[in-house]
């Protein structure tokens, strides 16, 4: 997709099953949005085809939309109208009947924990209900295709796991094709595949052991001095990450809290652990813990931003 000079999404190319949920990760601007936006018809590309179930999204629109479900970033909803109100409009919309939308909202309101805010404004639900109502709309149709654009950004921890539950009992029970767009990596390891992005380009996909054991053996953890211990503050922490970057066999350090994850250049952790420890020993630092620890997806996604090829 491009508009005007600037490319969006570049030769992308993914499949998405029945009962999967597919991630897409990668920073901001990296084309998520666009490519979701791409799948539900909302715009068209300037090359390339799309399928939904089969149906040519470019050629045939309005039937290859009838399979969709769709999620945006932000609340999209007629806040004047209640929650029920909001259900039937786009039930309507879609082409249900009365006495199809009518069972289908009851079923749906209470799958999603809305049944009893049904006669409720949207405008008055909190964020984390606003979402939930989203969703429900969603799939008031019931659609084999669900597209999530960050369906949880700037909600409570408690509304989001609640929100990850639906997601896998859809996939688990009815079969859906789910792709996720998410900046959360704990959201990331939910799904059963994963696609990072960057500028409009598909770096890499796997599932998440698969992204995760490209970075076997090449991770270290430093844990800062216990609390207690002298030089505990943050500046140790900052200063021991200083240091470990002069080691050529580190690539890069990040701080997360009271320590460090290092990622170096090869899969000999030991051998790094000992020139680590020389080193911070020549500085006088004592009362850290080096060791060799399993990677996670934020060292593969920042790994992945960081380095050309991967």
């Amino acid at each position: 997709k491009t508009f005007r000079t600037f490319r969006a999404v570049h030769d992308l190319s993914l499949q998405v099953a029945p009962g999967e949920i597919y991630g897409l990760v990668g920073p901001d601007g990296a084309g998520k949005t666009t490519s979701i936006r791409l799948l539900c018809g909302a715009i068209t590309p300037s090359q390339g085809e799309i399928r939904i179930v089969g149906d040519d999204m470019t050629k045939n629109p309005e039937q290859a939309r009838r399979y969709i479900g769709y999620l945006a970033q932000r609340f999209a909803l007629y806040e004047e109208l209640t929650v029920l109100e909001n259900l039937q409009f786009f039930a309507e919309v879609r082409g249900l009947q009365p006495t199809q939308w009518r069972q289908r909202s009851q079923e749906i309101l209470q799958f999603v924990g809305l049944a009893a805010f049904s006669e409720r404004r949207a405008g008055m639900l909190s964020g984390g209900m606003k979402q939930k109502l989203g969703l429900a709309t969603a799939l008031v149709h019931r659609p084999r295709v669900l597209l999530l654009d960050e369906p949880t950004t700037g909600v409570d921890p408690v509304t989001r796991q609640d929100f990850w539950q639906l997601i896998i009992h859809l996939v688990a029970v009815d079969q859906i094709a789910v792709l996720v767009s998410t900046p959360y990596m704990d959201e990331a390891a939910r799904c059963m595949r994963l696609g990072f992005l960057r500028e409009g380009r598909m770096l890499v996909e796997g599932t998440p052991d698969q992204l995760r054991a490209r970075l076997e053996n090449r991770v270290l953890e430093l844990v800062s001095p216990e609390k207690d211990a002298p030089g505990s503050d943050t500046a140790t922490l900052t200063r021991l990450r200083r240091i470990a970057l002069q080691e050529k066999a580190v690539e890069d350090v990040q701080l997360f809290g009271d320590r460090a994850h290092i990622r170096i250049t090869d899969t000999k952790p030991n051998k790094a652990i000992k020139l680590l420890d020389q080193r911070f020993s020549m500085a006088g630092l004592r009362g850290y813990k080096l060791s060799h620890c399993s990677p996670t997806l934020e060292d593969v996604f920042i790994a992945l931003q960081q380095e050309d090829t991967f």
